[in-house]
């Protein structure tokens, strides 16, 4: 039988993955700043960085899945460090050297990262490959397409070359306080749960809903993709 708390991060855990299918747009006020500021602006930016990570939810679903199965402190920091080093990669050199690359189609690939992770997490590597993946250089990998993902949402806005490498940084700076935040919220839910034997009994049900929510999202970006 469901305890309250393990209840409780079922719900929290299925609004992720509706919301995962359906976020990732920019509201209108910061798109009319992106668009019309010019030279240097690092606290906006920061701000401006940290909210897209906090509501960047195919982001913190494939986090969650990362995660799940980690119970040291020195095993979480060395995964989302190496997410860390991928994400920032391609979003600073994504846009600084100009890449243009289809946001449709990233954003889908980053949906299939959160389907790989749940899928592993759920021993399906073992099962039908015999073998288990490289997991450090997946996380690395998937967070090259996820900084890629971050870059082409900036490209959109084509806005000044002036300050942009300080604007960039600061953007980037803002995108791990705000994954830093969410994660640590993540992290405690997790810790108390794992208290309860229910973590387990239901790890397959977990995984299962975050291989849902990556689905959704790839199948509702190459729609948008065949479409426009």
């Amino acid at each position: 039988m469901l305890n309250k708390f393990t209840l409780l991060f079922f719900v929290l855990l299925a609004m992720l993955v509706s919301f995962a299918a359906y976020s990732h747009g920019v509201d209108d006020g910061t798109k009319q700043f992106l668009m019309q500021n010019q030279g240097v602006a690092f606290v906006p930016f920061l701000y401006i960085g940290a909210k897209h990570m906090v509501t960047g939810y195919d982001h913190l679903l494939f986090l969650v899945g990362v995660i799940f199965f980690l119970y040291r402190t020195k095993d979480v920091i060395i995964y989302v460090s190496l997410f860390t080093l991928g994400h920032s990669l391609t979003l600073l050199f994504g846009v600084l050297a100009n890449i243009q690359v289809n946001a449709y189609l990233i954003d889908a690939i980053i949906g299939l990262s959160i389907v790989y992770k749940g899928f592993d997490n759920l021993g399906g590597f073992q099962r039908v490959l015999g073998r288990q993946p490289n997991t450090k250089l997946a996380v690395l990998i998937f967070g090259l397409f996820h900084g890629f993902g971050l870059a082409t949402k900036l490209q959109e806005f084509k806005f000044s070359e002036e300050g942009l490498l300080e604007n960039l940084l600061a953007f980037n700076l803002g995108v791990e306080i705000g994954q830093f935040l969410a994660l640590s919220l993540v992290l405690i839910l997790l810790s108390i749960w794992r208290r309860f034997d229910s973590y387990m009994q239901f790890s397959t049900v977990t995984n299962t809903l975050l291989m849902s929510g990556g689905l959704m999202l790839t199948m509702l970006q190459l729609t948008g993709y065949f479409l426009s």
